[in-house]
Protein backbone atom coordinates (compact mmCIF):
# COMPACT_ATOMS: atom_id res chain seq x y z
CA UNK A 1 0.00 0.00 0.00
CA UNK A 2 1.77 3.61 -1.13
CA UNK A 3 0.44 6.66 0.63
CA UNK A 4 0.93 9.99 -0.52
CA UNK A 5 0.60 13.06 1.95
CA UNK A 6 0.74 16.28 0.60
CA UNK A 7 1.63 19.57 2.59
CA UNK A 8 3.48 22.18 1.16
CA UNK A 9 3.86 24.92 3.78
CA UNK A 10 4.55 26.61 5.79
CA UNK A 11 7.63 25.79 7.80
CA UNK A 12 5.59 25.54 11.11
CA UNK A 13 2.47 23.92 9.45
CA UNK A 14 5.03 21.10 7.78
CA UNK A 15 6.67 20.52 11.17
CA UNK A 16 3.48 19.47 12.89
CA UNK A 17 2.90 16.46 10.49
CA UNK A 18 5.78 15.03 12.02
CA UNK A 19 4.91 13.79 15.36
CA UNK A 20 1.93 12.66 12.89
CA UNK A 21 3.97 10.64 10.46
CA UNK A 22 6.47 9.22 12.69
CA UNK A 23 3.16 7.05 14.73
CA UNK A 24 1.68 6.00 11.65
CA UNK A 25 4.82 5.03 10.08
CA UNK A 26 6.08 3.20 13.52
CA UNK A 27 1.92 1.84 13.86
CA UNK A 28 1.83 0.72 9.99
CA UNK A 29 5.21 -0.57 9.14
CA UNK A 30 4.03 -2.15 5.76
CA UNK A 31 2.76 1.21 4.71
CA UNK A 32 5.12 2.77 2.29
CA UNK A 33 5.04 6.40 2.65
CA UNK A 34 5.48 9.49 0.50
CA UNK A 35 5.63 12.82 1.66
CA UNK A 36 5.27 15.61 -0.44
CA UNK A 37 6.69 18.96 0.03
CA UNK A 38 8.63 22.06 -0.76
CA UNK A 39 12.78 20.28 -0.56
CA UNK A 40 14.09 22.55 2.47
CA UNK A 41 11.54 21.09 4.63
CA UNK A 42 13.23 17.40 4.23
CA UNK A 43 15.59 17.35 7.29
CA UNK A 44 12.21 17.38 9.43
CA UNK A 45 11.51 14.15 7.59
CA UNK A 46 15.70 12.77 7.78
CA UNK A 47 15.29 10.54 10.81
CA UNK A 48 11.97 9.88 9.95
CA UNK A 49 11.32 5.58 10.36
CA UNK A 50 12.50 3.60 7.18
CA UNK A 51 9.23 3.43 5.63
CA UNK A 52 8.45 6.91 4.72
CA UNK A 53 10.43 9.28 1.64
CA UNK A 54 10.49 12.40 1.12
CA UNK A 55 10.00 13.78 -2.28
CA UNK A 56 10.43 17.41 -2.53
CA UNK A 57 9.17 19.85 -5.06
CA UNK A 58 9.61 23.49 -6.04
CA UNK A 59 5.58 24.69 -6.99
CA UNK A 60 7.11 27.43 -9.14
CA UNK A 61 7.84 25.06 -11.60
CA UNK A 62 4.42 23.69 -12.10
CA UNK A 63 2.21 26.71 -12.09
CA UNK A 64 -1.38 26.16 -13.64
CA UNK A 65 -3.46 23.79 -14.54
CA UNK A 66 -0.70 22.18 -16.98
CA UNK A 67 1.97 22.54 -14.53
CA UNK A 68 -0.02 20.50 -11.91
CA UNK A 69 -0.83 17.95 -14.55
CA UNK A 70 2.79 17.42 -15.57
CA UNK A 71 3.71 17.27 -11.57
CA UNK A 72 1.19 14.68 -11.16
CA UNK A 73 2.28 12.52 -14.16
CA UNK A 74 5.69 12.64 -12.59
CA UNK A 75 4.10 11.61 -9.42
CA UNK A 76 1.87 8.44 -10.64
CA UNK A 77 4.92 7.61 -13.21
CA UNK A 78 7.62 7.25 -10.08
CA UNK A 79 5.17 4.96 -7.73
CA UNK A 80 1.16 4.01 -7.87
CA UNK A 81 -0.43 5.81 -4.93
CA UNK A 82 -3.23 3.75 -3.69
CA UNK A 83 -4.45 6.34 -1.21
CA UNK A 84 -3.65 10.34 -1.10
CA UNK A 85 -3.54 12.19 1.79
CA UNK A 86 -3.94 16.25 1.38
CA UNK A 87 -3.14 18.12 4.94
CA UNK A 88 -3.24 21.41 2.93
CA UNK A 89 -6.32 21.50 1.26
CA UNK A 90 -5.70 24.74 -1.11
CA UNK A 91 -6.40 24.67 -4.86
CA UNK A 92 -3.01 22.93 -5.83
CA UNK A 93 -4.00 20.36 -3.92
CA UNK A 94 -7.07 20.38 -4.66
CA UNK A 95 -6.70 20.29 -8.58
CA UNK A 96 -4.04 16.93 -7.39
CA UNK A 97 -6.30 15.11 -5.36
CA UNK A 98 -8.87 15.98 -8.18
CA UNK A 99 -6.20 13.73 -10.71
CA UNK A 100 -5.50 11.37 -8.20
CA UNK A 101 -8.95 10.46 -7.77
CA UNK A 102 -9.14 9.79 -11.76
CA UNK A 103 -6.35 7.54 -11.41
CA UNK A 104 -8.50 5.46 -8.54
CA UNK A 105 -6.60 6.77 -5.69
CA UNK A 106 -8.54 6.82 -2.15
CA UNK A 107 -8.36 10.29 -1.10
CA UNK A 108 -9.12 12.26 2.13
CA UNK A 109 -8.10 15.77 2.92
CA UNK A 110 -8.11 17.98 5.86
CA UNK A 111 -11.16 19.80 7.84
CA UNK A 112 -9.36 23.33 8.72
CA UNK A 113 -12.41 24.45 10.90
CA UNK A 114 -12.22 27.55 8.68
CA UNK A 115 -15.87 28.53 9.82
CA UNK A 116 -15.16 27.96 13.81
CA UNK A 117 -11.42 29.60 13.81
CA UNK A 118 -13.80 32.79 12.43
CA UNK A 119 -16.06 32.52 15.41
CA UNK A 120 -12.95 32.53 17.47
CA UNK A 121 -11.53 35.89 16.15
CA UNK A 122 -14.97 37.66 15.98
CA UNK A 123 -14.11 41.49 16.95
CA UNK A 124 -17.37 40.72 19.14
CA UNK A 125 -19.14 37.92 21.18
CA UNK A 126 -16.26 35.69 19.79
CA UNK A 127 -16.26 31.79 20.73
CA UNK A 128 -13.43 31.16 23.31
CA UNK A 129 -12.97 27.36 23.41
CA UNK A 130 -10.18 25.42 22.38
CA UNK A 131 -10.46 23.83 18.90
CA UNK A 132 -9.35 20.62 18.02
CA UNK A 133 -5.20 20.73 17.19
CA UNK A 134 -3.51 20.58 13.88
CA UNK A 135 -2.45 17.64 15.28
CA UNK A 136 -5.73 15.87 15.47
CA UNK A 137 -6.86 17.40 11.75
CA UNK A 138 -3.99 15.06 10.57
CA UNK A 139 -4.87 12.41 12.28
CA UNK A 140 -8.59 12.49 11.31
CA UNK A 141 -7.02 12.64 7.60
CA UNK A 142 -5.48 9.54 8.05
CA UNK A 143 -8.44 7.87 10.10
CA UNK A 144 -11.04 8.41 7.01
CA UNK A 145 -8.49 6.30 4.66
CA UNK A 146 -8.44 3.80 6.90
CA UNK A 147 -5.36 4.87 9.69
CA UNK A 148 -6.25 5.28 12.63
CA UNK A 149 -3.13 5.73 14.93
CA UNK A 150 -2.01 6.63 18.51
CA UNK A 151 -0.14 9.02 18.64
CA UNK A 152 3.77 7.51 20.19
CA UNK A 153 5.89 10.55 18.62
CA UNK A 154 8.52 11.40 21.18
CA UNK A 155 11.56 13.17 19.47
CA UNK A 156 12.79 13.11 16.18
CA UNK A 157 15.79 11.40 17.60
CA UNK A 158 13.84 9.33 19.91
CA UNK A 159 15.17 9.19 23.06
CA UNK A 160 18.19 10.78 22.41
CA UNK A 161 19.31 14.46 20.96
CA UNK A 162 21.05 15.60 17.50
CA UNK A 163 24.72 15.10 17.04
CA UNK A 164 26.96 17.41 18.23
CA UNK A 165 29.30 17.75 15.54
CA UNK A 166 26.34 19.25 13.56
CA UNK A 167 26.82 22.77 15.08
CA UNK A 168 29.69 22.75 16.79
CA UNK A 169 31.79 24.57 14.87
CA UNK A 170 29.55 27.65 15.30
CA UNK A 171 28.51 27.22 19.08
CA UNK A 172 31.33 25.23 20.64
CA UNK A 173 31.46 22.42 22.58
CA UNK A 174 27.95 21.92 25.30
CA UNK A 175 29.25 22.93 28.89
CA UNK A 176 28.12 23.28 32.41
CA UNK A 177 25.82 26.59 31.94
CA UNK A 178 22.17 26.08 30.79
CA UNK A 179 21.72 26.17 26.54
CA UNK A 180 18.41 28.79 26.23
CA UNK A 181 16.98 29.39 22.72
CA UNK A 182 15.63 32.64 22.24
CA UNK A 183 13.43 33.14 18.75
CA UNK A 184 11.74 36.43 18.94
CA UNK A 185 10.54 36.63 15.62
CA UNK A 186 7.60 35.37 13.46
CA UNK A 187 6.26 36.42 10.13
CA UNK A 188 3.60 39.04 11.34
CA UNK A 189 3.83 42.05 13.62
CA UNK A 190 0.65 40.56 14.94
CA UNK A 191 2.97 37.84 16.48
CA UNK A 192 6.18 39.71 17.23
CA UNK A 193 7.56 41.21 20.49
CA UNK A 194 8.24 44.87 20.19
CA UNK A 195 12.50 45.54 19.75
CA UNK A 196 12.47 47.09 23.04
CA UNK A 197 11.16 44.63 24.91
CA UNK A 198 13.00 41.76 22.92
CA UNK A 199 16.73 44.04 23.60
CA UNK A 200 15.09 43.62 27.58
CA UNK A 201 14.87 40.26 27.47
CA UNK A 202 18.00 39.36 25.93
CA UNK A 203 19.86 41.98 28.46
CA UNK A 204 18.30 39.94 30.80
CA UNK A 205 18.64 36.66 30.19
CA UNK A 206 22.53 37.41 29.28
CA UNK A 207 22.93 38.91 32.91
CA UNK A 208 22.80 35.24 34.22
CA UNK A 209 26.30 33.90 34.39
CA UNK A 210 24.76 30.37 34.08
CA UNK A 211 23.07 30.84 31.39
CA UNK A 212 24.29 30.91 27.24
CA UNK A 213 21.89 32.67 24.72
CA UNK A 214 21.23 31.18 21.66
CA UNK A 215 19.54 33.70 19.29
CA UNK A 216 17.42 32.32 16.48
CA UNK A 217 16.27 34.19 12.98
CA UNK A 218 16.59 34.74 9.65
CA UNK A 219 16.43 37.35 6.66
CA UNK A 220 18.52 40.32 6.32
CA UNK A 221 16.09 42.26 8.99
CA UNK A 222 16.44 40.05 11.47
CA UNK A 223 19.28 38.83 10.82
CA UNK A 224 21.04 42.79 11.19
CA UNK A 225 19.28 43.12 14.89
CA UNK A 226 20.09 40.08 16.13
CA UNK A 227 23.83 40.39 15.36
CA UNK A 228 23.49 43.76 17.06
CA UNK A 229 22.52 42.23 20.46
CA UNK A 230 24.39 39.45 20.05
CA UNK A 231 27.48 42.02 19.98
CA UNK A 232 25.69 44.29 22.92
CA UNK A 233 25.88 41.44 25.67
CA UNK A 234 27.86 39.00 26.99
CA UNK A 235 27.13 34.99 26.30
CA UNK A 236 24.97 35.68 23.53
CA UNK A 237 24.86 34.16 20.03
CA UNK A 238 23.21 34.94 16.79
CA UNK A 239 22.73 31.50 15.01
CA UNK A 240 20.71 33.51 11.94
CA UNK A 241 22.49 32.26 8.68
CA UNK A 242 25.21 30.37 10.59
CA UNK A 243 23.57 27.47 10.56
CA UNK A 244 21.21 25.13 7.82
CA UNK A 245 18.11 23.36 9.01
CA UNK A 246 19.26 20.19 9.93
CA UNK A 247 22.10 22.11 12.12
CA UNK A 248 19.39 24.44 13.87
CA UNK A 249 17.61 21.28 14.56
CA UNK A 250 20.29 19.52 16.26
CA UNK A 251 21.73 22.48 18.65
CA UNK A 252 17.82 22.55 19.30
CA UNK A 253 17.66 19.44 20.75
CA UNK A 254 20.45 20.19 23.10
CA UNK A 255 18.15 23.45 24.47
CA UNK A 256 17.19 23.41 28.50
CA UNK A 257 14.31 25.85 27.02
CA UNK A 258 13.66 28.13 23.89
CA UNK A 259 11.25 31.00 24.14
CA UNK A 260 9.72 31.41 20.98
CA UNK A 261 6.61 33.33 19.58
CA UNK A 262 3.62 31.59 17.87
CA UNK A 263 5.91 30.57 15.01
CA UNK A 264 8.00 27.65 13.26
CA UNK A 265 10.74 27.59 15.95
CA UNK A 266 7.86 26.65 18.27
CA UNK A 267 7.55 23.59 16.41
CA UNK A 268 10.66 23.31 15.43
CA UNK A 269 12.15 23.03 18.89
CA UNK A 270 8.98 20.64 20.07
CA UNK A 271 9.85 18.02 17.14
CA UNK A 272 12.85 17.42 19.66
CA UNK A 273 11.20 17.36 22.62
CA UNK A 274 12.50 20.68 24.05
CA UNK A 275 10.59 22.34 26.46
CA UNK A 276 9.37 25.75 25.08
CA UNK A 277 7.80 28.81 26.39
CA UNK A 278 6.17 30.25 23.47
CA UNK A 279 4.88 34.09 23.51
CA UNK A 280 1.24 34.93 22.18
CA UNK A 281 0.13 38.50 20.92
CA UNK A 282 -3.11 38.31 18.38
CA UNK A 283 -2.81 34.99 18.03
CA UNK A 284 -4.13 32.46 20.49
CA UNK A 285 -3.36 28.34 22.20
CA UNK A 286 -7.10 28.03 21.21
CA UNK A 287 -6.98 28.03 17.23
CA UNK A 288 -5.10 24.90 17.74
CA UNK A 289 -1.63 25.57 16.77
CA UNK A 290 0.41 24.59 20.10
CA UNK A 291 3.69 22.89 19.55
CA UNK A 292 3.95 19.26 19.72
CA UNK A 293 3.82 18.30 23.66
CA UNK A 294 3.67 21.75 24.90
CA UNK A 295 1.86 22.70 28.11
CA UNK A 296 -0.43 25.67 28.44
CA UNK A 297 1.22 26.61 31.49
CA UNK A 298 4.58 27.59 29.47
CA UNK A 299 2.08 30.13 27.34
CA UNK A 300 2.44 33.72 27.75
CA UNK A 301 0.19 35.51 26.74
CA UNK A 302 -2.24 38.57 27.74
CA UNK A 303 -5.42 37.93 29.68
CA UNK A 304 -7.64 40.21 30.13
CA UNK A 305 -7.78 41.96 26.44
CA UNK A 306 -11.35 41.12 25.29
CA UNK A 307 -10.51 41.73 21.03
CA UNK A 308 -7.67 38.83 21.75
CA UNK A 309 -7.64 36.52 19.75
CA UNK A 310 -8.41 39.41 16.73
CA UNK A 311 -6.40 36.94 13.84
CA UNK A 312 -5.49 33.27 13.28
CA UNK A 313 -2.28 34.04 11.95
CA UNK A 314 -1.47 37.52 13.16
CA UNK A 315 -1.50 38.68 9.98
CA UNK A 316 -4.42 41.53 10.35
CA UNK A 317 -3.96 44.67 11.82
CA UNK A 318 -4.11 45.66 15.30
CA UNK A 319 -7.83 46.97 16.12
CA UNK A 320 -6.39 48.89 18.98
CA UNK A 321 -3.45 50.83 16.97
CA UNK A 322 -1.04 49.79 19.59
CA UNK A 323 -0.69 46.03 19.88
CA UNK A 324 -1.43 46.02 23.66
CA UNK A 325 -1.46 41.88 23.44
CA UNK A 326 2.50 42.16 22.55
CA UNK A 327 3.53 45.60 24.28
CA UNK A 328 1.94 44.57 27.43
CA UNK A 329 3.43 41.78 28.00
CA UNK A 330 6.54 42.18 30.88
CA UNK A 331 10.07 40.53 30.34
CA UNK A 332 10.17 39.37 34.02
CA UNK A 333 7.41 37.01 33.45
CA UNK A 334 9.08 34.99 30.65
CA UNK A 335 12.45 35.13 32.58
CA UNK A 336 10.56 34.02 35.52
CA UNK A 337 8.91 30.85 33.16
CA UNK A 338 12.53 30.09 31.75
CA UNK A 339 14.09 30.13 35.53
CA UNK A 340 10.69 27.64 36.41
CA UNK A 341 11.52 25.10 33.48
CA UNK A 342 15.35 24.98 33.96
CA UNK A 343 14.79 24.44 37.87
CA UNK A 344 12.26 21.50 37.32
CA UNK A 345 14.36 17.86 37.23
CA UNK A 346 14.53 15.68 34.47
Amino acid sequence: MKLLVIRFSALGDVAMTVPVIDSLARQYPELDITVLSRPFMQPLFAEAPSNVHFRGVDVNRYKGLGGLFRLFRELKKERHYDAVADLHDVLRTQILRMLFIFSGAKIAHIDKGRKEKRKLVKPKHKELRQLPSSFIRYEEVLDKLGYPIEPTFCSIYSEGKGAISLFQSVTGMPDDKHWIGIAPFAAHRGKTLPDTTIARLIEEASSHKDWRIFLFGGGKTETEKLELWSKAYNNVLSLAGKLKLDEELALMSHLKVMVSMDSANMHLASLTATPVISIWGATHPFAGFMGWGQTAGNAIQTEDLPCRPCSIFGNKPCLRDDYACLTQIKVQSIIQKVESVISKKP
